[in-house]
């Protein structure tokens, strides 16, 4: 972490407010955009600790897609801690889970992270149509079922937009 974060970091902080019950579009990106989740098994790792309800505590994740050098989550945030400290511990658990995996140690994540606030009137299903075709975008794979790093709210209740 950087003991005086470069201008850029300290940009992404202006005018951030964390509201319980508010829905955040995240993005977090691997430091120096080193792409670790393009090899399957640190993805795996990484995916499986992303999955687990208790990382999010009273947040509720409404989709994720985890790419080759960064991670995109839609996530109502719950009333039990700031928006910084949930992405603090997310990114120090999947850090850690994958620094034991690799039996290594080091920075995975970068210290600063986006947020966009989305707003009431947005189509949530939209957003997160959005945020899970981005491995089809980027050329990972040619349809959603086919690129295995991402999950929805939506999967078991809705039949599949793609």
């Amino acid at each position: 972490m950087h003991d005086n974060p470069p201008p850029g970091h300290r940009a992404l902080r202006r005018g951030r407010v964390s509201i319980p019950g508010q829905t955040y579009l995240i993005t977090i990106v691997c430091q120096q955009r080193q792409p670790w989740f393009a090899d399957w098994t640190i993805a795996q790792t990484a995916a499986a600790t992303i999955a687990e309800k208790r990382l999010w505590r009273d947040s509720h994740v409404l989709c994720w897609v985890l790419m080759p050098d960064h991670l995109h989550v839609v996530v109502e945030l719950g009333a039990s801690e700031s928006l910084s400290m949930l992405i603090r511990r997310v990114k120090s658990v999947t850090a850690r889970a994958i620094n034991r995996y690799l039996r290594s140690e080091g920075a995975v994540w970068m210290a600063a992270y986006h947020e966009r606030t989305l707003r009431r009137d947005e189509d949530l299903r939209q957003v997160a149509r959005y945020v899970i075709a981005n491995p089809i975008r980027a050329g990972l794979a040619d349809c959603v079922g086919r690129y295995p790093f991402w999950d929805a709210i939506w999967l078991d209740t809705s039949p599949s937009p793609w």
